[in-house]
């Protein structure tokens, strides 16, 4: 099986590169229903996979100055010290027990559900934001708002590893709406990594990861992310992102239903 694992990063890569849409969102729900791979390995692999695969993109984005620091360590600021406590509270359950992959499912279909969302209205929230941008409120609150979406994702993304990167961005978008494009981007896979990474090596020492799994799936990802990003610019952003999010509601739907 291990070449269909190498298939299915270059399948899933390749929709990164074209969409922009973090792996998590469908690799995880790939080796769940697909492989039949257990819920927490599924997520603990695929946690370390979007580690190893963002890094570089971080450093890319670091390189052309697109990523705003200040953003990055206000979300760390909560997404950190929200990861390591719910690895802890996962090391608490049953390895593999039933208990575990249904919450697991759960919170995996809720995520997709969520990045569904974010992907369709991503632009209404950013007008919305931009008429309320110079608002007092808007501004004092925004660092502590920051801090609390977070803390949100460094549990969303540590029980699913779904969260941080298109419902990342689309937060990011409605917070900081002066910023470019091309910054929010940047900034939100500056943060990825490493709450990726502690997510990650969390489920390593609980138990929760899969080597073998892992290096087949970069095998194939690495190669397929080149291919569509170079791929992606000959493609419409309009007509990919609603069936991207359509098959997101659907396999929600489904890992919610388990």
């Amino acid at each position: 099986m291990d070449w269909m694992y190498t298939l299915s990063g270059f399948v899933v890569g390749a929709i990164v590169g074209l969409t922009g849409v973090g792996g998590g969102s469908l690799m995880t729900p790939l080796l769940v229903l697909l492989f039949g791979i257990h819920p927490a390995t599924a997520v603990g692999t695929d946690l370390l996979y979007a580690a190893l695969t963002k890094a570089g993109g971080t450093v890319v984005h670091a390189r052309k100055r697109h990523v705003d620091w200040r953003v990055t360590r206000l979300l760390a600021t909560g997404s950190i010290p929200a990861a390591a406590l719910t690895i802890w509270a996962l090391s608490l359950l049953p390895k593999q027990s039933p208990t575990v992959s249904h919450v697991i499912s759960f919170a995996l279909g809720v995520a997709l559900l969520l990045t569904a969302a974010a992907i369709i209205f991503r632009q209404k929230l950013q007008q919305q934001a931009l008429a309320h941008a110079d608002d007092a409120a808007h501004t004092q609150l925004r660092a502590p708002i920051t801090i609390a979406v977070g803390t949100l994702l460094g549990v969303l993304v540590t029980v699913s590893s779904v969260g941080a990167g298109a419902l990342g961005a689309a937060v990011l978008f409605y917070l900081y709406p002066r910023l470019p494009a091309i910054r929010i981007v940047g900034t939100d896979v500056a943060h990825a990594v490493p709450l990726t990474l502690v997510a990650g090596l969390g489920h390593w020492l609980i138990g929760s990861v899969d080597w073998s799994l892992l290096g087949s799936l970069l095998l194939g990802s690495l190669p397929g992310i080149w291919l569509g990003s170079h791929a992606s610019a000959r493609v419409p952003d309009r007509f990919l992102r609603p069936i991207l999010a359509g098959m997101l509601v659907l396999i929600g739907g489904k890992l919610i239903a388990l």
